[in-house]
């Protein structure tokens, strides 16, 4: 899936935004390489050089930074502030993993923090972009799923719940294409009993997303090819009531009634000659 930066910063956080503002206006250097020995320093120092090594497009450095203030300063104020701008931070720099154990400790440590939404948010968002094509193993899909849910049931009233509530219909038309997949498989093979199981979890529990006219087409084929017309008119019924437009409408009347023949996209008078 591609991944789409617009909006995935914290909408608010405004001591982070103060600081980020403060580290531009001071023109603050990057650090030293990777073996530069720490000595201890103050906190908005430390952090001010990693928010000016995130603006540079040096984000795993500023993890390292933004967890060097929590190291040298535990208690301060920063401490928190660099927590979650370390996640932020492994996120940009596509370290997923990183980020995801990062904030489950910001979760744990701050559940009460006006920034938690976010981290929920940022965490889902470490799976959701990770989602891949339907060929391929949909655990990510599933987790994606859980964490976006999780933002939307508990967060209802937050400016992140309506994006993730977005992406959660990507995410379950998602997997409802990943059972369409194997259900077209079993259908070529002859697999007519396990094709079926496959087309009826899309039409029962994906019910909203964009594969349901095609499951309930290829339903009809496959009850068809097992001798099943009763049960292919039935499915062909809900389809032609439901998707009366819809190509796999047309493909289901041509199968049940005559090969030759397309129905207006407005006509449901076929619906009571196949029974």
């Amino acid at each position: 899936m591609s991944k789409s930066r617009s909006g995935t910063a914290p909408a608010r956080l405004p001591a982070l935004a103060a600081a980020l503002c403060l580290a531009a206006s001071l023109g603050v250097g990057a650090c030293a390489d990777d073996e530069r020995e720490y000595v201890e320093r103050p906190a908005e120092d430390i952090y001010d050089e990693a928010v000016a090594e995130l603006e540079s497009g040096n984000e795993s450095e500023a993890a390292g930074l933004f967890d060097e203030v929590e190291r040298q300063h535990p208690y301060s104020e920063w401490a928190t502030r660099a927590q979650l701008m370390a996640a932020y931070s492994h996120y940009e720099a596509l370290e997923y993993d990183e980020a995801v154990v990062a904030l489950d400790r910001f979760i744990r440590l701050h559940p009460g923090s006006e920034d938690t939404d976010y981290a929920y948010y940022l965490r889902a968002l470490c799976y959701y972009e990770r989602i891949s094509d339907v060929e391929r193993d949909q655990r990510m899909t599933v987790l994606a799923l859980d964490a976006l849910q999780e933002v939307v049931n508990r967060f209802p009233d937050s400016v992140y719940a309506r994006d993730a509530s977005l992406k959660l219909d990507l995410a379950y038309d998602q997997l409802a294409g990943k059972e369409m997949e194997i259900g077209r498989w079993y259908l070529r093979q002859g697999h007519y009993n396990a094709a079926i199981n496959r087309f009826r979890t899309v039409v029962e529990q994906f019910q909203t997303t964009s594969h349901v006219p095609e499951a309930l087409h290829r339903l009809t084929e496959a009850y068809l090819s097992l001798g099943l017309r009763e049960e292919a008119q039935v499915t062909a019924a809900v389809l032609g009531y439901n998707y009366p437009g819809s190509e796999w409408y047309q493909d289901s009347y041509a199968d049940l009634v005559d090969p030759s023949y397309r129905p207006p996209d407005d006509d449901q008078g076929w619906l009571s000659s196949i029974f």
